[in-house]
């Protein structure tokens, strides 16, 4: 089992990644902030929201398999619920690293994707944010890290 910090880097090694649940309102949405960050780093990011045809400027996709040349990882950024679908068309597309953000209360997490994605040979990070690793991360982002991994909202391991 890799640690939290293993599984992060590999992770975002990627660089064709989708944020599920990026919003047409973008103000205090954590997928937005996300999809934003990745996009200012130099990921070729893709946003997902079945509702919007346009986010942050860029175009919008309603599911992974309408990215056209597909991702190699996803970060799930909407209600727990969505998150088990979202895991099945994972595995259904071959897609082998998948995030499921969160930070306050349940996030994104849902233990039956995690479940699922894990029975289907692919790396969850179940809880924290890809913005507090590696070539994303901020001071604060850091920060965040250090006190929601002793506060238990970030994996030690995944």
């Amino acid at each position: 089992m890799p640690t939290m910090k293993e599984a992060a880097s590999e992770f975002l090694a990627k660089k064709r990644i989708a944020v599920t649940g990026v919003s047409r309102k973008p103000q205090g949405h954590g997928g937005n902030v996300v999809y934003q960050r990745l996009r200012q780093r130099g990921y070729e990011v893709f946003a997902i929201n079945p509702f919007a045809e346009e986010v942050e400027g860029d175009r919008c996709y309603p599911d992974l398999k309408s990215v056209p040349g597909g991702v190699e990882a996803v970060v799930i950024c909407t209600r727990p619920e969505t998150a088990d679908e979202t895991m099945r068309e994972c595995a259904d597309l071959g897609i082998k690293q998948v995030w499921m953000h969160r930070l306050n209360g349940t996030g994104s997490v849902s233990q039956t994707a995690t479940r699922y994605g894990r029975e289907h040979g692919i790396t969850v990070l179940d809880g924290g944010c890809p913005l507090m690793f590696g070539p994303t991360a901020d001071s604060g982002h850091k920060m965040m890290c250090f006190l929601f991994t002793l506060a238990g909202k970030v994996p030690k391991k995944v």
